[in-house]
């Protein structure tokens, strides 16, 4: 074994768990791009796991390149192990392809990975748009509350839920602060510091009853 870099169990688990990045990342950027995982442990088959290996032909198991090395080398040379290096670059057929060189590291800030992501800019451009709009999650049409402070997205959180507890007949009035308490906490919001006192003088009640109402929904 070529042992670029020697490994901890922990630095095995952070590159573990790394490979559900690559998959979101894939769903997430849509065709056109290869993403490969690289352990230095063994840079004789360093490739830990290859999204659309297609391109290349590269499966898991696969050695590291020598521009992978090379990028290597500059990272450690710029003596910055956390230093992304985002390039033009092309494969033996000409192909223009756009890439990242990204370390990972581990314990004692030593660099154990390798994320390696290439744009194959052949792509046709509707087959990419394509690709990008389609969302198979179930995830459609939400809004994300961007807030630049807890208290706005605790108070945006109650208010959507206040509004959607109100509109709906089926709750009783007495049970209102209840359900927003309940809905509140499925959303996590509870996790956010001062949530239970905002909420509680929100809805005119104490913060016990806020507290009640949660100990309730966990037993």
């Amino acid at each position: 074994m070529n042992q670029y870099a020697k490994l901890t169990a922990t630095d095995r688990l952070i590159l573990e768990s790394y490979k559900s990045v690559l998959d979101g990342l894939s769903e997430f950027l849509g065709l056109g791009y290869e993403i490969v995982l690289h352990s230095l442990e063994d840079i004789n088959c360093a490739a830990i796991k290859v999204i659309n290996g297609h391109y290349t032909g590269r499966k898991e198991g696969a050695p590291i390149t020598d521009l992978a090395l090379e990028m290597l080398a500059e990272i450690k040379k710029s003596g910055n192990n956390h230093t992304n290096l985002i390039y033009s670059n092309r494969n033996n057929k000409g192909t223009p392809i756009r890439s990242a060189t990204l370390p990972i590291t581990g314990e004692n800030n030593q660099i154990i990975g390798l994320l390696c992501i290439n744009f194959y800019m052949d792509i046709p451009l509707h087959v990419y748009l394509e690709s990008i709009m389609k969302i198979d999650n179930g995830h459609k049409d939400v809004v994300e509350n961007f807030a630049n402070d807890t208290e706005i997205l605790i108070m945006s959180a109650l208010e959507n839920t206040k509004t959607e507890v109100f509109n709906n007949p089926n709750i009783s009035t007495s049970n209102k602060n209840k359900e927003i308490i309940a809905l509140l906490n499925d959303k996590g919001v509870f996790n956010l510091k001062d949530a239970v006192i905002k909420v509680a003088e929100n809805l005119g009640i104490s913060k016990n009853t806020v507290y009640l109402h949660l100990r309730n929904l966990s037993e």
